[in-house]
């Protein structure tokens, strides 16, 4: 079972965690109550108001998965979150490559880590992640974030929520190295995915150029491929690519 460990302030979980790597043992969770620099994907900021949501990271150890599948992991946190909220409530899904939403709106947040061995295998992973649950009014500017209270208009305990998702956590992520597991994992992922409905919708590369697609293919890469709707033509994309665009709001 996970073991918690409960900060009162720290900088970043995920920081603390990397910094003190040789004190814990696998599956321990840093959670804390307030995060100073918490930190999301591509170097942004995470907003959390101290107490309110719950914000921890969570050490796995030496998964079952190689490099070139380490995306499987990513895989494995985003459904034990879906599989967590859901129990309060329905209408989530997973934007690629692993914001957690619902409908277009931000309720969670995950930062992904890995550490090689020396022969290249993955020594261990550090899953950081943020969700949103009961803070209803947010100041950083994001321009989409809902948390689980303004979805229910209830309040929850957040050790509760946190807990829950580590415990899907570690059953995920206990792979057992067969094809057959990580096929079954991959079909739940696409199944959740964001906008994964077969229909075209608009994306926009960095440099702002915007066109239609489709959802094709995810690959245990992360590769994201997508059908242009123009050329009919596929396209590979990795991670900071190609983003989508929500009500005419661009999200990389």
């Amino acid at each position: 079972m996970p073991n918690f460990i409960l900060l009162q302030e720290v900088d970043s979980t995920n920081s603390y965690l990397k910094r003190n790597i040789n004190l814990f043992e696998p599956w321990t969770v840093i959670e804390a109550y307030s995060q100073t620099a918490g930190r999301g994907q591509k170097g942004n900021s995470w907003e959390a108001a101290p107490g309110m949501n719950a914000t921890f990271s969570m050490l796995i150890s030496r998964p079952r998965v190689s490099v070139k599948e380490q995306f499987y992991i990513s895989e494995a946190v985003s459904l034990a979150i879906i599989d967590t909220l859901e129990q309060y409530a329905t209408g989530f899904s997973i934007k690629w490559p692993n914001d957690i939403y619902h409908g277009d709106n931000k309720i969670c947040g995950i930062l992904i880590e890995q550490s090689l061995t020396s022969d290249g295998s993955i020594d261990y992973s550090i899953a950081g992640i943020g969700v949103n649950v009961n803070q209803r009014e947010f100041t950083s500017g994001a321009p989409n974030p809902i948390s689980l209270a303004s979805i229910t208009g209830d309040k929850y305990r957040v050790s509760e929520i946190s807990h829950a998702i580590c415990d899907r956590i570690e059953q995920y992520c206990r792979f057992d190295g067969t094809q057959e597991q990580l096929d079954k994992l991959h079909e739940r992922y696409l199944s959740k995915l964001y906008r994964n409905d077969g229909k075209p919708h608009l994306f926009t590369k960095p440099g702002g150029e915007q066109f239609e697609a489709t959802i094709h293919a995810v690959h245990p890469d992360g590769t994201l491929t997508l059908l242009h709707t123009a050329t009919g033509t596929l396209h590979n994309y990795l991670f900071k690519q190609v983003g989508f665009v929500i009500n005419r709001v661009e999200f990389l």
